[in-house]
């Protein structure tokens, strides 16, 4: 099998930060097992863990074998990396549902066919720590880190010296991923570590914990966490993390997610989330730059990430939504037929008393009694802002009155917030 230079494929896609020591040479060398860990805190992964899946198609497609792992054991206990304060424990029943909802999401993108050399793996490390007594933990795997050793890791020091303190649940984290990357070494012949910078310090105990215990050689490189050009914290929008299930995160809202990048996020994220070649990107950097407007850079990185995460049908129906609300915006909303207003996937639809028009009701009321927004005073400092029109018409006067007369079809009314927030208000 050739191998490809997945090292440098990740540098120049700016996705690798720490690297140890003869890692590239291990994997120019050699077909080479891998692991990356997820977190079974929900149902689904959002978009942040999309860059540890990338890393993870990027080694299989170089000729590695992937290994997901899902911790069932450490979801129970918590990270303390990058938290200010100790999460709550999930129970058994949870974490098995979060399981499987996170195994169908990642066979989806990595290859599981067990034909062939490098076929992705996935494991759970409660099948290995459920059976492990705490004398036993303590004696076979404690004894080889001393508590200076762990103290030393940014994440303990940070929470030792913040308010919250560490408890010695969360401090034991690090043994346990250490002992996670041992097993895997020992049982299944995994030699690398990969994962945010964040979790640096972790990946390396696991290396040193292979280095004590079994006298064995493991490498590791760590990918950048992604930040926003504008301060914001990637992958949040207003309602909250945006999902991989198009049950929580519709293809529409996803692919607007991405549409709305700011110039300086789309260059970097479509070298991170799309597999286009280097050339065709800086093709595509260099015609952004000559005409932004266009956003061409912009729906190119959302079609891609849109098909890689829903396919061609999510992003069809992704498409045909930001048509009929936006592609079309200086058409009257009335030219929406019932069924395309009825049809229109990935908005949030609200239902309306229609009594309460017949007298009419103040735009602020409608706004905040409709849950579009929770409360009145953000209904009027968005009205004030100039952000908010019903079936595509500005309401520029807080005393508007909405009222029967204004009904598409009788029964709708069309709503937006901002640029590209649209809502269906359906009357009954």
């Amino acid at each position: 099998m050739n191998l490809g230079n997945v090292i440098g494929e990740l540098q120049w896609r700016g996705m690798l930060q720490d690297i140890m020591p003869g890692t590239e040479e291990l994997l120019n060398k050699e077909m080479t097992s891998g692991y990356i860990g997820f977190d079974p805190t929900a149902d689904s992964l959002h978009i942040g863990s999309l860059v540890p899946i990338l890393l993870l198609v990027h080694m299989q497609r170089a000729g590695h074998k992937p290994f997901a792992l899902v911790g069932g054991a450490t979801g129970m206990i918590g990270d303390p990396s990058g938290k200010s304060e100790e999460r709550n424990l999930l129970s058994e029943e949870q974490l098995q549902k979060n399981q499987a909802g996170i195994k169908k999401q990642l066979e989806k993108f990595l290859d599981f066919d067990q034909s062939k050399p490098n076929a992705a793996v996935m494991v759970n490390n409660y099948d290995w720590f459920k059976d492990i007594s705490f004398i036993h933990f303590l004696r076979d795997v404690g004894k080889y880190l001393t508590v200076n050793y762990m103290m030393g890791k940014d994440s303990v020091k940070k929470r030792i010296e913040g308010e919250t303190g560490i408890s010695y649940t969360e401090f034991a984290y690090q043994l346990m991923q250490g002992y996670d990357f041992y097993w895997l070494y020992a049982n299944m012949g995994c030699k690398l570590q990969m994962g945010g910078s964040d979790q640096w310090g972790n990946i390396v105990t696991g290396t040193e914990l292979i280095r004590r215990k079994a006298g064995g050689e493991a490498f590791a490189f760590t990918c950048p966490l992604l930040t926003k050009s504008d301060g914001g914290k990637f992958g949040k929008s207003e309602k909250g993390n945006i999902w991989l299930d198009p049950e929580k995160t519709s293809p529409y809202q996803f692919y607007q997610f991405w549409l709305n990048a700011a110039d300086d996020d789309a260059k970097k994220w479509i070298k991170i989330f799309t597999f286009l070649p280097k050339g065709a990107i800086e093709t595509l950097i260099g015609q952004h730059d000559v005409d932004a407007a266009k956003r061409l850079l912009q729906k190119t990185l959302a079609k891609e990430i849109t098909v890689f995460v829903h396919g061609e049908a999510g992003y069809a129906a992704a498409i045909e939504t930001t048509e009929k609300l936006i592609g079309n915006k200086n058409a009257p909303a009335s030219a929406l037929t019932v069924d395309d207003l009825e049809g229109i996937e990935g908005i949030e639809k609200f239902s309306f008393e229609k009594e309460k028009l017949a007298q009419g009701i103040d735009v602020v009321s409608f706004l905040a009694e409709t849950n579009i927004f929770p409360s009145k005073g953000e209904a009027k400092k968005m009205i004030q802002n100039g952000g908010i029109s019903i079936n595509r018409v500005k309401v520029d006067n807080l005393q508007l009155k909405v009222d029967e007369t204004m009904l598409l079809h009788s029964q709708y009314l069309l709503v937006q917030k901002g640029r590209n927030k649209f809502y269906l208000v359906k009357t009954v």
